[in-house]
């Protein structure tokens, strides 16, 4: 695990949303997937970004970005963003959001509780699967 996420996920005590153990699941299932690599990035204030791209990508510098957004320390929420052609949303859950990942059309999940944990594992495992194809 990367030294400044340690460092974060250890500082994270507030937690008045419950969406640390939704970050948690979601780090913990990217680790664990074969042909990816993880990038973490702390801006305190502003957001800690997990980027996970899948070595056969070769077009896009990853496949999800995980956002814990930190304008509130004590109530932080996620932003999970997929690129759009990478998942489905059968529940219509996430915002389409044009140009919203690195000027390519997303589809971004706002997550302001533990209840989401679920249904984002199963776009992770979605997005991952797309971009393992390249």
């Amino acid at each position: 695990m990367n030294q400044e996420l340690q460092v974060f996920l250890q500082d994270w005590s507030a937690d008045t949303l419950g969406v640390k153990p939704v970050f948690d699941a979601c780090y913990a299932a990217l680790a664990a997937l074969p042909g990816v690599t993880l990038e973490f990035k702390g801006r305190p204030g502003v957001s800690y970004s997990l980027r996970a791209k899948h070595t056969a990508q070769s077009n896009r510098p990853l496949f999800v970005l995980v956002d814990v957004i930190d304008d509130a320390p004590a109530a932080r929420w996620l932003s999970v963003c997929f690129y759009a052609n990478l998942v489905t949303d059968p529940q219509e859950r996430g915002d389409v959001v044009p140009g919203g990942l690195m000027g390519e059309d997303a589809c971004c999940f706002d997550v302001e509780g533990p209840e989401a944990g679920d249904y984002l594992l199963a776009r992770l495992q979605e997005a991952y699967l797309a971009a393992a194809k390249g």
